[in-house]
């Protein structure tokens, strides 16, 4: 089944009864014809979307909510020409007028075709589909250098590398958001992490990056190329979805990030993974060892002092992103203590 994002893991009836009074125009406006059935798919993490039967067809209807309009538009026009080059991207189906977008009720909604699959994590896949999956990028990205959105800058973009002060103080700040006495095993355990990450600002700012223009070649990449977006069916990949983070960055800093969702599962690292997702890459981009080395520790550095999944528990009391930022924080420590060992998976060819 088509799976993607949602705000909660529970559906909001205010939201469900505004897209029930959304459907007649949307119908019309897409050129769906009778909407037999819907269903709310309530999965995932950010966005909210339904599975329609219509006379036209079955298609995913997605709301957008945490992307500005035209930045949607744009990010679904290129789906087109990717697909039309045989890139398993699901092309949108365009509006009345040819709009991407539409916009009911104050909210936006775009159509894509319904792509039956499932969602494998990265450590479920054999290596040969990693590697595999590391060239598809690869491709993509050949793919998004032929028709991204626009141009690009004379320089890769910068990143910011964020000072060691910088992010003791929202590790501080965390903390006082925390429960001075522990109230929930959760508690205890994100204080403790907290006090550990601050020791580990302290004993790695000799290892802060320099400069804030990362290594090596970049383009138009997807943004967010995990399982969670990827639909397989006969164990190959059938659907790119969630396009929108499209954006300008280096190419590394994708490898790497990637390479970390997929195969960085349970606290550790699949190194055999991660050297078959980067071999697999290689083959078809060849980015050096030494632009690669540079993204690997740009995003090490990224994770040291970054708080996100943590901060957005609290804002958002969802227990999804508490057991994240658990998870990952383990997954950093053990990164910290065999950074040798991750450098050179990502190095394989």
């Amino acid at each position: 089944m088509w799976c993607r994002r949602t705000v909660l893991g529970v559906m909001d009836t205010t939201r469900e009864d505004d897209l029930l009074a959304a459907l007649p125009a949307l119908s019309r406006r897409f050129g769906l014809g009778e909407v037999r059935d819907q269903q709310f798919l309530a999965h995932g993490l950010m966005n909210r979307n339904w599975r329609l039967e219509t006379a036209a067809g079955t298609y995913a209807l997605k709301e957008i909510t945490d992307v500005p309009l035209p930045k949607v538009r744009r990010n679904l026009s290129v789906l087109v020409d990717l697909a039309r080059e045989g890139i398993p991207v699901p092309a949108p189906l365009p509006a009345d007028g040819g709009d991407l977008v539409v916009e009911v009720g104050g909210h936006g909604y775009c159509v894509l075709p319904w792509v039956d699959g499932e969602h494998v994590r990265g450590t479920d896949l054999s290596l040969d589909q990693v590697r595999d999956l590391g060239a598809l990028l690869a491709r993509l990205h050949e793919g998004l250098r032929r028709h991204g959105p626009g141009p690009l800058p004379e320089s890769a973009p910068a990143a910011k590398v964020r000072e060691v002060a910088e992010a003791d103080q929202a590790a501080a700040a965390l903390l006082i958001r925390l429960p001075a006495e522990p109230v929930t095993d959760f508690d205890k355990a994100a204080i403790e992490a907290l006090h550990d990450r601050r020791g580990l600002l302290a004993r790695s700012a000799v290892a802060r990056p320099e400069g804030q223009v990362p290594a090596g070649p970049y383009g138009w990449t997807h943004g967010d190329f995990q399982y969670r977006n990827l639909l397989r069916q006969d164990g190959r990949v059938v659907a790119v979805l969630d396009w929108d983070r499209l954006g300008v960055r280096s190419y590394g800093e994708e490898v790497a990030r990637t390479a970390q969702v997929q195969f960085g599962v349970g606290g550790v690292f699949d190194l055999d993974r991660v050297a078959a997702f980067c071999s697999g890459y290689r083959s078809v981009i060849d980015l050096s060892e030494g632009d690669l080395a540079d993204a690997v520790k740009r995003l090490w550095w990224k994770r040291v002092t970054d708080f996100w999944q943590l901060e957005f528990y609290l804002d958002r009391q969802d227990p999804a992103f508490g057991e994240m930022f658990l998870t990952d924080e383990a997954l950093l420590h053990w990164w910290t203590d065999r950074a040798d060992e991750v450098q050179a998976a990502f190095a394989a060819r």
